[in-house]
């Protein structure tokens, strides 16, 4: 391939970075312009103070555990970075994908945009958003069995197939786990795809993966939890289950934002009888909270920096003139 050409591709790629952030904006304008302003300022208000700031802690909690993902990434592929800049882009690389969906592609052109900057070869991104991928899919295997305990019987359908279904996806998350440890400690070569190679994590690397997973999603309920016990009684165990099953089919629906897939998960799977303007109103302030707010303030941070970029770039070339005369 040309030299420019693959000089063009890599820009192409770089700024799609920046179309799937408009991208991930516009989604979440199409799903809240369903709520009309008062619907939206009725479920935020009707929220006690207290519980609307745990639920934003948690969720600041979620993000930091999210931007860990980069953390072990970086480590898997033996670099160092400011962790500002892991921290960095790993906030925004979610915020993105969370919005936009398909968060491989979505949340990896923001990382490449951001990486090569940071002087990283693309090998090295594409490894480490492979592997990214993989701490979500660990992840979600110990959290499915975990949300298939902890669930009430009723959410799985009184059919035969709804419940085999059930049990045969639990299965496959056992399975999953029980190979990915497995090959993390017996099968140390390197799997070769397309010329490049992926090392197996250590017994070590894979636990961290799931814990801290697990930790993204756990701190994720947290911000639905605060805002829904002021109007449902319901034990917190209880409500995991019911949060981890929708969350997981929600994300792998591959429907931006898990959005309908999630709250009508949700709805019905929630144990015994409620408002369901009520439990909505709390859908909404969650996905406020967690999908809102964050892609707002990432858009201020990507762009001053963007802009920090730019004008730093223009003051080294004047120096360069003023040097050149």
């Amino acid at each position: 391939m040309a030299f420019k050409t693959k000089r063009l591709l890599k820009k192409l790629v770089s700024w799609s970075g920046l179309f799937f952030f408009v991208l991930a904006a516009y989604m979440l304008y199409h799903q809240l312009s369903q709520y009309s302003m008062a619907d939206i300022k009725d479920a935020l208000f009707a929220i006690p103070a207290k519980n609307l700031w745990l639920a934003s802690l948690a969720s600041v909690c979620g993000y930091v555990a999210l931007s860990s993902y980069d953390y072990l990434a970086l480590r898997y592929v033996r670099r160092k970075l400011a962790m500002w800049k892991w921290v960095f882009a790993g906030f925004i690389g979610f915020s993105v994908s969370n919005n936009a969906g398909h968060a491989i592609v979505s949340g990896g052109t923001i990382r490449y945009r951001l990486y090569t900057r940071w002087r990283f070869r693309a090998s090295e991104i594409v490894r480490m958003v492979t592997f990214s991928g993989f701490t979500y899919l660990v992840a979600c295997f110990f959290l499915i069995i975990v949300g298939y305990i902890l669930t009430p019987n009723h959410a799985f359908g009184g059919g035969s197939v709804s419940k085999l279904t059930t049990q045969i996806v639990a299965l496959i998350s056992v399975l999953g786990l029980v190979v990915y440890f497995g090959a993390s400690l017996f099968y140390k070569k390197p799997i070769m795809i397309k010329d490049m190679e992926f090392d197996i994590p250590s017994f070590k690397m894979a636990l961290a993966q799931t814990f801290i997973g697990a930790a993204d999603i756990v701190m994720d309920s947290f911000v639905l939890y605060f805002s829904l016990i002021p109007f449902v009684d319901v034990p917190f165990e209880t409500f995991m289950g019911v949060f981890i099953i929708a969350k997981v089919l929600g994300v792998f629906s591959q429907v931006p934002g898990g959005l309908g897939v999630f709250e009508g998960l949700f709805m019905y799977i929630i144990p015994g009888e409620h408002n369901q303007a009520v439990l909505f109103g709390v859908l909404i302030a969650y996905r406020i909270i967690y999908y809102l707010l964050p892609l707002f303030l990432s858009a201020i941070v990507l762009f001053s920096y963007e802009g920090y970029l730019k004008y730093s770039r223009n003051i080294r070339l004047q120096k360069l003139k003023l040097l050149k005369r």
